[in-house]
């Protein structure tokens, strides 16, 4: 495997499968077995979900909501989510840590660094809910801050576009993709890879981030094994 420990960045939505809101199930247990063939190779898992299934701050202040309320709530969204990856990758057979930025003792323990790196090594997955535990950062914030933190080799952005292109490719049928980028030239071409903080974040400790299509089977597996699906931005 050309990497040891991974963080997975996996959105809200991307639970929702063909549904117009909340988990599908069956999604869940597609991505249970993909992260659970990796792990049976030796690779660390560490992931951060999104809450945007369920509830997003920012369109809650839209319509008039207070933004820290909102974004709390955003937050506790991502605790819901983890809690039902958490349960489909057990039922897969994978052993697991849920931890959250905020306190909720009776589900889950909190975010503490080495506890976190510990489990790690004892190769349980661990899911990072709860956001950063503060308003106005988004999940892309807390995936790189605990990307830094666990000292993962690379941020793998799971989405269900197969790279970064020129444009978008759901509207542009001229859009290119791009196999590598630096983080200079995204800035430059103004391409949206993740939000300016968790992007500069990651661009001044370099920490690497591969963009791909985590919704089609074996892509996981063919990422970590180094094979060039999606798109890499590094230095």
């Amino acid at each position: 495997m050309k990497y040891k420990r991974i963080l997975l960045k996996l959105s809200g939505e991307a639970l929702m499968g063909d549904r117009q809101y909340g988990i599908d199930p069956e999604r869940l247990s597609e991505y249970a077995k993909d992260i659970k063939e990796i792990t049976e190779l030796g690779v660390e898992v560490a992931i951060v979900i999104g809450g945007g299934n369920i509830f997003r701050g920012v369109a809650g202040a839209m319509h008039g909501m207070d933004r820290v309320q909102g974004d709390h709530m955003g937050m506790l969204a991502t605790v819901i989510n983890g809690l039902a990856l958490q349960n489909a990758l057990e039922d897969a057979g994978i052993k697991t840590r849920l931890q959250t930025a905020i306190k909720i003792n009776e589900v889950a323990e909190p975010f503490i660094r080495r506890k976190a790196m510990s489990h790690l090594n004892k190769g349980r997955v661990v899911i990072f809910g709860g956001g950063t535990g503060n308003p106005y950062f988004t999940t892309d914030s807390a995936a790189v801050l605990r990307a830094i933190e666990i000292e993962a080799d690379v941020i793998l952005k799971g989405t269900r576009v197969d790279g970064i292109y020129s444009a978008d490719p759901e509207k542009d049928s001229t859009a290119v993709k791009f196999d590598q980028i630096s983080f200079k030239d995204v800035l430059l071409k103004g391409l949206k890879v993740m939000d300016t903080t968790a992007f500069t974040l990651s661009q001044e400790n370099e920490l690497p981030i591969i963009v791909f299509d985590m919704n089609k089977k074996g892509n996981l597996l063919k990422v970590v094994s180094g094979e060039n699906i999606g798109t890499e931005v590094n230095v």
